[in-house]
C-alpha cells in the first residue's frame, strides 16, 4: 500500500495530495458543522481540528485548484503577522477524488459573539468597537464580519474565524470601506438587534482613538 499523503509543491506554499483512503481516515469520527447541496464545507475533525473544505469549480491551473485554500490560509498569516488573534493552519490539501482543496487547522478557542448576543453589554460591545477599529486601522477589510465570526477567547481578547472572505490592505481603511462593513453588519438581523442595544458603547470603543477617517454620524446610517 502506498503513502496516504503524497506532497506537491505550488509555489511557494506546500500542498498535500491527500488519497481517497487518506480523506477517510482523516475524517473518521468528524462531525459536520456546515454543509450546502454539494456537500460538506466544514468538519469537526475526532482530535478537535478543524478541515474546511473547497470545492473545485473548474480545471485551470495548479494554482487556480488551490486558490481558496491558499487565500484562507494566507489571510492567517497575515492576521497572526498584524497581532489579529485566528485561526492557526496546521496543512493545506489537494483531494482529486471528491474534487475538493482543504485547510487543516487548529481553532481559535472561545465563544462565538453570536452565541453571547443576549449577553452582550457595554463593556463588551465598547471591547467590539475598539476591535473593529482596530481592523480597519490595520486595513483588514473582512466582508464576512458579524458576530458569528467573532471570537470572545478564554482571556477576554477577541479574534476572527472563517476568514476566506478578507482582504488586507497597506494603508488604514478608506471611509468607503468602513461604511461598508458596517452596513454588512447591520444587515443580520440578529447582529443589529444585539448591537443595538448598546450602540452607543461600540460607538464610544471605536472611536476611542482621534484620528478616524470616519464620523460617528456616518457610522450611525449603518445603523
Amino acid at each position: 500500500m502506498g503513502s496516504l499523503v503524497e506532497s506537491h509543491h505550488i509555489e511557494d506554499d506546500m500542498m498535500e495530495k491527500l488519497s481517497k483512503e487518506g480523506y477517510l481516515t482523516l475524517c473518521e469520527g468528524a462531525k459536520v458543522i456546515a454543509a450546502d447541496s454539494y456537500g460538506d464545507k466544514v468538519l469537526l475533525l475526532a482530535d478537535g481540528t478543524y478541515l474546511k473544505l473547497f470545492r473545485v469549480k473548474w480545471l485551470v491551473t495548479r494554482f487556480g485548484l488551490s486558490r481558496y485554500s491558499r487565500q484562507f490560509s494566507s489571510n492567517a498569516k497575515k492576521l497572526t503577522q498584524l497581532g489579529i488573534l485566528t485561526v492557526n493552519v496546521n496543512k493545506l490539501y489537494r483531494i482529486p477524488s471528491i474534487r475538493r482543496t482543504a485547510v487543516h487547522y487548529y481553532p481559535l478557542q472561545g465563544t462565538v459573539l453570536k452565541k453571547l448576543s443576549n449577553d452582550i453589554d457595554l463593556i463588551l460591545a465598547d471591547k467590539l468597537g475598539k476591535f473593529i477599529r482596530e481592523l480597519h486601522d490595520k486595513g483588514v477589510y473582512f466582508r464576512s464580519l458579524h458576530l458569528e465570526n467573532i471570537v470572545l477567547t478564554p482571556e477576554n481578547k477577541l479574534g476572527l474565524i472563517d476568514i476566506s472572505d478578507l482582504k488586507v490592505y497597506r494603508k488604514t481603511l478608506p471611509e468607503k470601506l468602513r461604511i461598508r462593513n458596517f452596513m454588512s453588519m447591520s444587515r443580520h438581523t440578529d447582529d443589529h438587534t444585539a448591537i443595538k442595544k448598546h450602540y452607543k458603547s461600540m460607538v464610544s470603543g471605536y472611536f476611542n482613538k482621534e484620528n478616524c477617517n470616519l464620523t460617528p454620524e456616518k457610522m450611525n446610517q449603518c445603523f
